[in-house]
This record gives structure tokens, sequence and C-alpha cells, in this order.
């Protein structure tokens, strides 16, 4: 049987890397899942699925980070004639119209608030995970 391919989350603060785990973990989400710390190890993984390594089911992509903010990587994944098949969803807390227009006119699959409380967050793995993961088709 063919190894589930991985879920990107591209996240810089470890309280949220960990409760996005765990939440998926609950959930009992098979996929394994690869955390990039900033958006400049996100978008390091390029060249490494270019060498073949599994490409993501889907990427979580938060907008505030150091070094290369989420919307910089967002344009620039979906500028990569390989990577722009690649869903990505935005998984942050900010609440700017600014932001959230941005990212859609920058080729963004779904933009979703980080939730408060780890029981939400449960609910919004389950929701990744069933639609993007197990029902959403993809094309490689």
């Amino acid at each position: 049987m063919k190894p589930l391919p991985p879920i990107l989350l591209v996240e810089d603060n470890p309280m949220d890397v960990d409760l996005t785990l765990r939440a998926f973990q609950k959930r009992g989400v098979a996929h394994p899942i690869q955390v990039a710390r900033d958006g400049e190890e996100a978008l390091a993984w390029i060249p490494r699925w270019e060498a073949g390594e599994p490409w993501p089911v889907v990427i979580l992509l938060d907008i505030n980070m150091p070094r290369v903010n989420g919307l910089e990587v967002l344009h620039r994944l979906k500028s990569h004639a390989q990577v722009c098949h690649i869903p990505v969803l935005m998984l942050t807390s900010s609440r700017e119209d600014s932001d959230l227009k941005t990212a859609y006119d920058l080729g963004v699959n779904a933009y979703i608030e980080k939730p408060v409380n780890f029981s939400q967050f449960v609910h919004v793995a389950e929701h990744i995970e069933r639609h993007w993961c197990q029902l959403n088709e993809r094309p490689y």
C-alpha cells in the first residue's frame, strides 16, 4: 500500500504548532504532518518535492511569520508550475479584510481563522482532514 501523502503545517508559534498537532492526533489523522517553522522553511520544501519527496496533500499556512510572511509564501507557491496544484489553506489569527482579500487574490483555497479553544480546533481538524485529505481529488 502506498504511504499517505503528508500535510505541511507552516507555523512559527510553537504553541499553535502543538495545538494543531494535538488536534490532528485527537482526530486520528493518519497523514504524517511535516512542520515548517517559518516561510523560508516552507519554501525550502519546493526543491525537495521536485527531487522526489512526497507532495503534500494540503498546506496549512499562517500569515504572520518572520523572514517570509504567509502571503509571500502563498504567492510563490501558487506561481510555481508544479506546486500551484497543492491546496493551500490559510490557518491564521488574522481577521484583517485586506489579508483575506489578498489571500484569495493570490489563489488560496480556503481561509480559516484559528480556533481559540482545543475542542473547536479538533472540529476544524476534522473538516480539513475529511474534505482536503479524503474527499478532494488531486491531479498528482
